[in-house]
C-alpha cells in the first residue's frame, strides 16, 4: 500500500472500535463500530460471491445499507455503481449492464422497477429480508481488513447527466475518494464530533464525495434521510443535532420556500456545501436559518474545481488555481478578462465567456467503457469541463452555465447562469431557468421558465429597473409553471424545457419586435412567429425541426 495515499479503506478500518454513535436512521442509531463491522462482514459476504475488482450495483434510497456497502466494497476491493432508480425500463437495464454489476443490492420498494428487466449474469441481493441476514449471518465475526486495498482500486462507478445522451459512468478510485474526503474535512474543519446530514441521493456523487467522505475521514457521523424533504428538513437536523449537509440544484429554494417559523434558528447547522443554490437564495438561506452556504465548483469527474476563498467578490465561485483556464473551444485561445461596469453587468461576454479548461495536473480517472466521451474531455491533452466561465482581471472565476446551455444573441455570447441570477431577484419567482429558443435571425432568443407568481406588466418593470442587465439579456418567451421540472437530483430539467421550447401546455408570454410589455402568447403568435415576417421562406418540416410550431393545448 502506498503510505503517503491513504485508502477509503483504512478509513472504515479505523473506525474499528469507536463506540460513539455513528449513524443515525429512521430512529435508530448504529456507533462507529457497527458500522465497520457490518462494513467487513459484507465485505467478507462479497469476498465469496465475486472476485476482486467486480463490480456490485446498488439500488437503495439512502438507508443505512448503502452506506455500509460502499464501505465493505472498499474493503473487498470492489466497485460501487450507483443505479438511478428514477430510471425505468431499458434505460435501467442498460446502467445496470453498461457497468458490468455481478451483484445488485435492492431493497424491496424498488423490486417493481426490475419487473420485465433481462439482467443476464446479475445475482439480486434482497435487503431486509430473513435470506440477506441468513447469508450475512456467517460472517458477523469478520474484522475489518484494510491490507489488500490500494489507492488505485476502483471504488465508484457514478453516472454523471445523460442530457446529451445515455449517462456516463464516471470512475472514482479508493485515493482519490479517501484525498477529496480529506481535503474537504480540512476546508471546512469538520471535527470528530460533527455529524454530516445526507439527503440527497447517496446514488449521485455530491452525497458520497462531498458528505460522506469527509465525514469517514474525520470520524464525524453521519445522519440518512432516504429522500430529501424539505419539509422534514429541520425535524431531522435537529433530532441527530448535524452540524453540516450538501445540497444540489433547487434543494434551497425547496427550503426556503417553507413556511417560516418562529425556531427556524434552533438548530446546531453550521455549514451548507453545494451547488446552485445562487447568491440571492444563499443570502436568503442566511437570513433566515443562520447558516452560511458556501458554494463550490467541482466537475463530477473530477477533472477540476475551484475553492470560495474569503474575498472572493459577489457573483464569482473563487479564484482560478494554477493550470485553470477560460478558453474559447474554437481556438484554444485564452478568453480576454471579463469587464464589468459598476452595475455587476459584464460587458464584453463574447469575447470573455469560454469553456473552464485545467490544463495542469487534474485527477480525471475516465469515464467506464466510453472511450469517446473519455476522448471528449481530454482534447489537447487537457481537461474540458463543458462548462462555461469568465475570469476577471484578479483571477476569479464567474459560472456562465453548461456549454449546452451557451445562448448567442444578434452575434452576442450570453451566460445562462448570469441572466438567471438577475431573474431570481424577482419577486414572485420561486425558481427560475433560463435557456435558448432558436430563431431564424438572430441565432438564438432568450426564454425563461418560471416558477411562482408572475405579473407581465410588474415583470417589464422589474426588468428595466436591474442595471446589470445587457440589452439582449432580456427573455423573449416567458414560461410560467407551478413546479420547475426537475432531475432525480433536483437539477432544474433543462434539456426538456429546451425540447419542449414553445410547446408546451403552461402560459407562455412574450415580447413582440419593438416591445417592452408581455403578453399571453396565443397559437396565432406563435405562428406568426415561426412563419411570419421574421422566417417567410420556411416551410412546416423546417418549423418542426425548430421546436417552434404552435403549442398543444
Amino acid at each position: 500500500m502506498e503510505s503517503n495515499r491513504p485508502t477509503v479503506a483504512e478509513l472504515v478500518a479505523a473506525r474499528w472500535g469507536d463506540h460513539r454513535p455513528g449513524l443515525w436512521f429512521e430512529g435508530r442509531t448504529l456507533t462507529h463500530d457497527q458500522m465497520a463491522a457490518g462494513a467487513a462482514a459484507r465485505a467478507a459476504l462479497l469476498a465469496d460471491l465475486v472476485p476482486p475488482r467486480s463490480h456490485i450495483g446498488v439500488l437503495l434510497d439512502n438507508t443505512p445499507e448503502y452506506p455500509l456497502w460502499l464501505s465493505a466494497a472498499s474493503l473487498a476491493r470492489a466497485a460501487v455503481a450507483g443505479i438511478n432508480p428514477t430510471r425505468r425500463g431499458p434505460e435501467l437495464a442498460r446502467d445496470i449492464l453498461h457497468t458490468e454489476c455481478r451483484i445488485l443490492i435492492t431493497e424491496r420498494a424498488h423490486l417493481p422497477l426490475l419487473d420485465g428487466l433481462d439482467l443476464p449474469g446479475v445475482r439480486l441481493l434482497l435487503t431486509g429480508t430473513q435470506e440477506y441476514d441468513a447469508l450475512l449471518a456467517p460472517y458477523a465475526d469478520a474484522r475489518p481488513d484494510p491490507s489488500r486495498a490500494t489507492p488505485h482500486d476502483r471504488l465508484l462507478l457514478y453516472f454523471t447527466s445523460g442530457s446529451t445522451g445515455a449517462p456516463k459512468a464516471a470512475i472514482c478510485t479508493q485515493g482519490r475518494l479517501a484525498a477529496a474526503g480529506r481535503s474537504l474535512a480540512g476546508q471546512f474543519g469538520v471535527r470528530p464530533d460533527d455529524v454530516h446530514y445526507i439527503c440527497m441521493p447517496m446514488f449521485h456523487g455530491n452525497a458520497v464525495i462531498a458528505d460522506w467522505a469527509p465525514a469517514l475521514a474525520a470520524g464525524a457521523g453521519v445522519a440518512l434521510r432516504r429522500r430529501f424533504s424539505a419539509s422534514g428538513f429541520l425535524t431531522d437536523v435537529r433530532r441527530c443535532r448535524a452540524t453540516y449537509f450538501t445540497y444540489v440544484g433547487r434543494a434551497i429554494q425547496y427550503l426556503l420556500a417553507t413556511e417560516p417559523r418562529p425556531d427556524d434558528r434552533d438548530h446546531a447547522l453550521r455549514l451548507g456545501f453545494g451547488t446552485e443554490a445562487g447568491a440571492v437564495d444563499a443570502a436568503a438561506f442566511e437570513r433566515r436559518f443562520g447558516v452560511r452556504l458556501v458554494e463550490g465548483y467541482g466537475s463530477s469527474e473530477g477533472g477540476a474545481a475551484v475553492q470560495w476563498s474569503p474575498g472572493t467578490p459577489p457573483g464569482a465561485v473563487g479564484r482560478a488555481a494554477p493550470g485553470l483556464v477560460v478558453l474559447d473551444p474554437e481556438t484554444c485561445a485564452e478568453c480576454p478578462p471579463a469587464v464589468f461596469d459598476g452595475g455587476g453587468r459584464l460587458l464584453n461576454g463574447d469575447e470573455a465567456i469560454g469553456e473552464l479548461v485545467n490544463r495542469g495536473p487534474n485527477p480525471f480517472e475516465g469515464y467506464w467503457r466510453n472511450p469517446e466521451a473519455e476522448a471528449e474531455r481530454r482534447r489537447e491533452g487537457w481537461y474540458w469541463t463543458g462548462d462555461l466561465f469568465c475570469r476577471d482581471a484578479d483571477g476569479y472565476l464567474y459560472f456562465a452555465g453548461r456549454a449546452d446551455d451557451r445562448l448567442r444573441v444578434d452575434g452576442e455570447n450570453l451566460s445562462a447562469a448570469m441572466i438567471e441570477n438577475i431573474l431570481a431577484r424577482y419577486e414572485g419567482a420561486v425558481a427560475v431557468a433560463v435557456y435558448a429558443v432558436p430563431d431564424p435571425v438572430t441565432g438564438d432568443q432568450v426564454m425563461a421558465t418560471i416558477a411562482g407568481q408572475f405579473d407581465p406588466d410588474g415583470f417589464a418593470g422589474f426588468l428595466l429597473a436591474q442595471p446589470d442587465l445587457g440589452t439582449k439579456m432580456a427573455p423573449r418567451f416567458v414560461r410560467v409553471v407551478e413546479r420547475m421540472p426537475v432531475t432525480a437530483t433536483n437539477k432544474i430539467h433543462r434539456a426538456g424545457l429546451r425540447r419542449e421550447g414553445l410547446r408546451c401546455a403552461d402560459p407562455v408570454w412574450w415580447r413582440p419586435d419593438g416591445e417592452r410589455a408581455y403578453r399571453r402568447m396565443t397559437d396565432a403568435d406563435a405562428l406568426t412567429y415561426v412563419e411570419g415576417p421574421l422566417a417567410p421562406t420556411r416551410g412546416p418540416s423546417q418549423v418542426r425541426r425548430q421546436g417552434l410550431e404552435p403549442r398543444t393545448r
